[in-house]
């Protein structure tokens, strides 16, 4: 296990349990105890759970990573609002890239007015969206099926993505942080994400407000290295002020 799994896994125990120990955590990983302060004084830092004498405590600022029908359900007509909005940045004829978030999924659901377009997923969801939809040619990445999210990941994946060139990516996450950027709760999702970015022209994050200053344990990328970001007003003003400063587009759905 890496270190960025074993860190991930102690965040999810931590959640699960309430609390967690030195002592225990060194002995369920196989590591030393020295190891397992670096771990929890690291992810405390990174506000992901909080230090304690002899181990640490759950921070309920942490978000649990949702199933996928929690997260298809969690604010699901800003999702479907701000999936409109996305649809306005796709031209006929082009290639693009959905992720396999709840609000891209989303976005393939209005997709079917196009007569002329690529769609590369790695989301099983994504796929099942386009199926009555005549005018798209849907790919898939294929990889191992995560079944909590429905996407597929791996080597496979990866090298189906590396083949190709697209116009655009449309990125979903967990997170948006000052510190930690973009960010999601499972270390091969943020790996096929940031492929999505290297071999895309543009790259398009689709994300409600609740996501910001919420911080997944595993990094997609910097705030400044997307192009475009869409959200709803709800957006905190350091955020938008930030992103505007970096070169960032924002495209903001009202909430009245």
């Amino acid at each position: 296990m890496s270190t960025i799994e074993r860190r991930h896994e102690i965040v999810q125990m931590t959640l699960r349990d309430g609390m967690v120990s030195v002592t225990h955590l060194a002995n369920n990983f196989q590591v030393s105890e020295v190891t397992v302060r670096g771990d929890l004084n690291y992810l405390h830092k990174k506000k992901l759970l909080i230090r304690a004498r002899g181990g640490a405590l759950a921070c309920n600022e942490v978000p649990k990573e949702l199933s996928l029908n929690e997260k298809h359900c969690a604010q699901i007509d800003i999702k479907r609002k701000l999936a409109q909005l996305a649809k306005l940045q796709i031209n006929e004829g082009e290639a693009i890239i959905l992720d396999s978030g709840s609000t891209i999924a989303e976005l393939a659901s209005c997709l079917h007015s196009f007569e002329r377009l690529v769609v590369m997923t790695n989301g099983l969801n994504v796929a099942q969206n386009l199926l009555n939809a005549p005018g798209i040619e849907v790919l898939m990445t294929g990889g191992v099926l995560r079944k909590t999210s429905l996407s597929f990941y791996g080597r496979q994946a990866e090298d189906s993505l590396e083949r190709y060139h697209f116009d655009k990516a449309f990125l979903g996450v967990d997170g948006i942080d000052f510190n930690s950027g973009i960010t999601t709760h499972f270390e091969y999702e943020a790996i096929m994400n940031r492929l999505m970015r290297r071999v895309a022209k543009e790259v398009i994050t689709v994300a409600d407000s609740s996501k910001f200053n919420r911080s997944g344990v595993h990094k997609i990328c910097g705030l400044a290295e997307i192009d475009i970001l869409i959200t709803d007003s709800g957006i905190p003003d350091a955020f938008a002020q930030t992103l505007e400063r970096n070169g960032v587009k924002l495209i903001i759905e009202s909430l009245d």
